[in-house]
């Protein structure tokens, strides 16, 4: 395979630094590479894979609409996307009833930030320090991160990046020119840290009190990640937006944005060309309804216990802190994380970093307790 290789290294654009291994094939909670080695992949796509590589579910899903249709613009009326559409609304919260479908979570956090202007008529938007909301030009100018955002500036103006958890720094923010406050519940490539239920709650009714909408970003987080089907049901927020993405559709690209009654936009204010074609609507419907039938929230806040529970049977040196909620864990060291995330591929497994010093592990929620030894085993045998 290394003509392969040697045909990305050449060919493609110069974004990517590459692990140094090809994949192939994935089931379940394992992939292999082009020499036939196995892997466990707490990467899962930087977590879209929740519900595992290749889920049956979502393969006979996507048959089956691929010899129906394929592709249908939202100017017409199609039975898979309603079907999708008629689940998104059941599983999020009851203010929420409206649903732009798009491609990914840059996509839904772009839409969400003109969605904002447009129902609000304001124009200015408080974010977190340590956020991360995505790429393009707008969900780049909520995102905190210098090293993301630099060489692109100037980016959009009015964004307002405040301590994370520290609601009085956000109240000083707040203004009669404030659109929207776009927060996650946990900041994943942050450092995976969580917000304090308190802060959610006075958070929102500032915004209630001072007609400022709520968006949530819920990229990394939804569909069973943390535990719950989504991070704000740990809380109980009721959020006039919510952004969902990566583990919607079982590993094909997909975003959505969940709306209430109050965004008010107009026809051809906004739009997308693939976003809900007949085939992701079919595979999210297919993810989300094995995701619920297999109640992987549920699995994921015990399996995110067990981790814990065993990996911190050992004292690590190495270790400053862990955090955990559901299966999204950040395991801080007290030096450089690349060199550990290389020695875990070559025993096998396959683990992200967020930021310098955090290792991250973002495994599908379908991962054995074997499987979780196994991570636990090698994490101990690289770090101790």
């Amino acid at each position: 395979m290394k003509h392969l290789m040697e045909i990305e290294d050449n060919h493609t654009v110069d974004l990517y630094s590459k692990r140094g291994i090809m994949i192939t094939r994935g089931e379940n909670a394992r992939v292999w590479d082009a020499d036939g080695k196995e892997y466990i992949d707490c990467v899962a796509g930087h977590g879209v894979a929740n519900i595992g590589h290749c889920n049956p579910a979502v393969v006979k899903a996507v048959q089956e609409q691929s010899a129906k249709l394929i592709t249908c613009p939202a100017s017409f009326y199609n039975d898979a996307r309603a079907g999708l559409i008629k689940k998104l609304i059941e599983i999020t919260p009851e203010n929420l009833t409206r649903v732009f479908l798009c491609n990914s979570g840059t996509e839904a956090i772009e839409a969400a930030i003109k969605f904002a202007r447009l129902s609000s008529g304001k124009k200015e938007f408080i974010t977190a320090l340590r956020g991360f909301h995505g790429r393009t030009m707008g969900a780049l100018s909520a995102t905190h991160n210098p090293k993301y955002k630099k060489e692109f500036e100037p980016l959009i103006p009015g964004f307002h990046h405040v301590p994370f958890n520290k609601f009085e720094k956000l109240e000083e923010k707040a203004n009669q020119n404030t659109a929207a406050v776009i927060l996650e519940v946990v900041q994943g490539e942050g450092g995976v840290y969580t917000g304090d239920k308190k802060y959610f709650e006075r958070v929102q009714d500032l915004c209630r009190k001072q007609d400022i909408l709520l968006i949530i970003d819920e990229v990394q987080t939804g569909f069973g990640r943390t535990g719950k089907l989504f991070a704000i049901d740990h809380f109980g927020l009721q959020p006039d937006m919510l952004c969902l993405a990566k583990g919607m559709a079982g590993g094909l690209p997909v975003g959505a944005v969940i709306c209430g009654e109050d965004i008010k936009l107009g026809k051809a204010k906004h739009g997308t060309t693939f976003g809900g074609t007949p085939l992701i609507s079919a595979a999210a419907s297919a993810a989300i309804q094995f995701m619920i039938d297999g109640k992987l929230a549920e699995q994921a806040e015990k399996k995110g216990r067990y981790f814990m529970e065993n990996f911190n049977s050992q004292a690590i040196d190495k270790v400053r802190e862990v955090r955990q909620i559901g299966l999204m864990i950040g395991i801080e060291l007290k030096e450089k994380v690349q060199p550990y995330l290389m020695q875990l591929l070559r025993e096998g497994v396959l683990a992200l970093p967020a930021g310098n010093t955090v290792l991250r592990l973002l495994p599908p929620l379908t991962i054995s307790y074997e499987e979780i030894d196994t991570v636990i085993q090698k994490l101990h045998h690289v770090l101790l």
